[in-house]
């Protein structure tokens, strides 16, 4: 037993209770139930466990009747894969019939069903992710990941260039479980593999590529690992571009909302242009595609700006971006020789961050220009743009003074 390991949550995770009822069902007339993967390598770590995966020697339609028997439900959520999903009392448990690879092509697999744990662990990927515990509680570790875990170490199963090219989606995993619990330099055996074999990245869907990599962005050493990853040339083949690690460390240190969005726009939007470049490498959404471009946009714009940044020109800047990218940008940037921010616009961005000031609101609408007759048109966006210029220039004013005054000065320019 290690000692730098915590048994004691181990042990605690066969208490709970509809687990614990779960595997009860499971292991009768034979058949053998155990808790795998990433639940048995968080409990050892210390580290909190909110999923529970299972792999059983009972077959599907098995696991189907049996968990329905007792009342529980079950959902064929992967049943070619031999996985249903068991719900016990609103808590979902994957359990997957145990597994031998027939055929593998890089992206998929084709498995049969199989009754051999051990042979199971060895079609894993690494040796922290193939430790098991049954029902009693006894820790089954056939590739020495109990070690590996406690030294903090991520080594691939058997030979390095094998688990890759049965899924190239390895290399990514790789990096992102290096960055998330290991130690040092990434092992060297499994580094030499992922480059050399890095050709089949390109075999992979775009979609899997972008939840591996946005999840590498949000790991606990995101960082070191990055550098690496870009150092091995992974970032230009993936991204097509250039990363920043110096942002991407302010904006990761700085623990700003949306981790994943904010740090891949710290660590390589540039330019309006990448966001696009991203959209399409990463299948990114119109939603994340935009703030990406927004963020590009502001950041160009603030590069430009006469220095220093004072309070006045934070508030025009508040008045046309959402605060949320602006706190990005100017932590992105914090340190650089360009923009230069006062204390004193820093001090009001954070209010504005923390809603503890009101942001500015351009006190003009359209209906208030047709309710003195100006018609819909081009003529009228013409009117609401120059006076919203001019509300810039004032300082973005909020009175209803400055409204009214806004208004006359729209009405006399028609």
């Amino acid at each position: 037993m290690n000692s730098a390991l915590d048994h004691k949550a181990l042990a605690e995770l066969l208490t709970r209770p509809r687990l614990r009822r779960l595997l009860e069902v499971l292991n009768a007339d034979g058949e053998e139930t155990r808790i795998v993967g990433g639940a048995v390598r968080n409990a050892l770590l210390g580290r909190e466990v909110t999923e529970v995966d299972l792999a059983s020697t009972a077959a599907p339609d098995v696991t189907t009747r049996r968990t329905e028997q007792a009342g529980f439900k079950a959902v064929p959520t992967g049943i070619e894969h031999g996985t249903v999903t068991i719900i016990v009392d609103g808590e979902p448990f994957e359990v997957t019939t145990l597994r031998e690879d027939v055929e593998t092509d890089g992206r998929y697999a084709i498995v049969c069903f199989g009754n051999d744990f051990k042979a199971d662990a060895f079609r894993r990927d690494f040796t922290i992710n193939a430790l098991s515990i049954g029902i009693d509680g006894a820790l089954y570790d056939y590739t020495d990941g109990e070690a590996d875990l406690a030294a903090g170490r991520v080594r691939f199963i058997g030979d390095a260039h094998a688990r890759i090219r049965e899924d190239f989606l390895r290399i990514l995993r790789f990096f992102r479980f290096h960055a998330e619990y290991a130690k040092g330099e990434p092992d060297r055996e499994g580094l030499l593999a992922a480059s050399t074999e890095r050709a089949g990245l390109e075999r992979l869907s775009r979609e899997r590529v972008r939840n591996e990599i946005l999840k590498l962005l949000k790991a606990r050493r995101a960082l070191e690992t990055l550098a690496v990853f870009s150092e091995y040339g992974f970032l230009p083949l993936l991204l097509g571009g250039v990363a920043e690690l110096g942002r991407f460390a302010r904006v990761a240190e700085s623990g700003l909302a949306d981790p994943a969005a904010g740090r891949l726009a710290a660590l390589t939007v540039m330019t309006e242009d990448d966001a696009e470049r991203l959209r399409e490498r990463l299948r990114l959404s119109n939603e994340e595609q935009a703030s990406l471009a927004t963020y590009g946009r502001l950041l160009a714009r603030l590069k430009t700006m006469p220095d220093p940044i004072d309070a006045l020109a934070m508030r025009r800047l508040a008045a046309d971006h959402p605060v949320a990218i602006l706190s990005l940008v100017f932590t992105a940037t914090a340190g650089e020789p360009s923009p230069l921010v006062q204390d004193e616009a820093r001090a009001l961005l954070g209010r504005y961050a923390r809603g503890e000031e009101t942001l500015p609101v351009f006190p003009l609408r359209g209906a208030d220009l047709i309710a003195h007759k100006i018609p819909p048109g081009p003529k009228l966006g013409e009117l609401l743009g120059l006076a919203r210029q001019a509300w810039l220039e004032r300082g973005c004013p909020q009175d209803e003074a400055s409204a009214r005054a806004l208004l006359q000065l729209a009405l006399e320019a028609t």
